[in-house]
């Protein structure tokens, strides 16, 4: 049976926790009471994290059955609704009107259920701007939760990307089950080593300091007048990744649980 490799971290808040192991590029998260488990892609990036980490915090290294995962994941799920858009942890018993489309994302080892703040905030910017018509690059995928959405608010094409192949996994498992979104595919590419295809918009819930690194390949993936949703940054990076998307300006911006969310406009 396959198992992932995770980390714990005890006694320590989960924000500040992502943002340490940030590059060491994690793929999911999972609060489980005062203990926060982080994956990764392999063991060894594991294993730098877990080092890195030690010097400070209780950290322990764990690898997790697939089946276990997904077991406890799935068993307190809720429905999130954001705006117009409801997502569900299980097809629904009745197809839903067609100005409030569900989705359904089962967990997985993509990150994006809906439960997370700054998937919340990306799923609001995808309805506060004009999708209806556009083409869409969503970047780092995960669950395809993002890219499916913009599907179903009326996108002509969405390609949604990620580095990591469980990812990409998770991402056409959403696919299988939301088949109104036939407009979306997945491609397996990495943000920092390739040149992005162009879109009308982009989406990109990352972390503060990839958003800072990666700014300049995400403006390139647009055309002037094209837009950048970007999330996964905390309230004190947000002025860095700001002047990192100058110049541009702000064409919408929320903040919910400390994370921000913003649409940049390329000038």
């Amino acid at each position: 049976m396959k198992s992932y490799p995770a980390i714990d971290v005890s006694g320590e808040p989960p924000d500040l926790i992502l943002a340490a192991v940030d590059e060491f590029g994690p793929t999911a998260a999972e609060e489980r009471g005062a203990v926060l488990r982080v994956f990764f892609v392999t063991s060894e990036a594991r294993d730098a994290a877990r080092a890195t980490l030690a010097a400070q915090w209780n950290v322990n290294s764990v690898d997790v059955p697939d089946d276990d995962w997904a077991r406890r994941s799935q068993k307190n799920l809720t429905p999130v609704t954001v705006g117009r858009i409801t997502i569900l942890p299980d097809l629904p018993n009745q197809p839903d009107p067609p100005d409030s489309p569900a989705i359904v994302i089962r967990p997985s080892m993509g990150f994006g259920t809906g439960h997370h703040a700054t998937t919340r905030l990306c799923l609001r910017a995808l309805q506060a701007i004009a999708v209806n018509g556009k083409t869409v690059l969503d970047i780092g995928t995960g669950s395809g939760v993002l890219a499916i959405a913009a599907s179903r608010l009326g996108a002509s094409r969405v390609v949604g990307i990620d580095y990591d192949p469980d990812a990409l996994q998770s991402a056409n498992e959403s696919l299988a089950l939301n088949p109104d979104a036939h407009r979306t595919t997945f491609e397996l590419a990495d943000l920092m080593a390739q040149p992005l295809s162009r879109a009308d918009l982009v989406t990109a819930n990352l972390t503060g300091s990839l958003l800072v690194r990666a700014a300049s390949s995400l403006l390139d993936a647009v055309d002037s007048g094209g837009i950048v949703i970007v999330s996964g940054l905390l309230r004190h990076e947000r002025d860095d990744v700001c002047r990192s998307f100058a110049p541009s300006s702000i064409l919408w911006e929320q903040e919910e649980e400390d994370w921000v969310g913003i649409a940049f406009r390329k000038l």
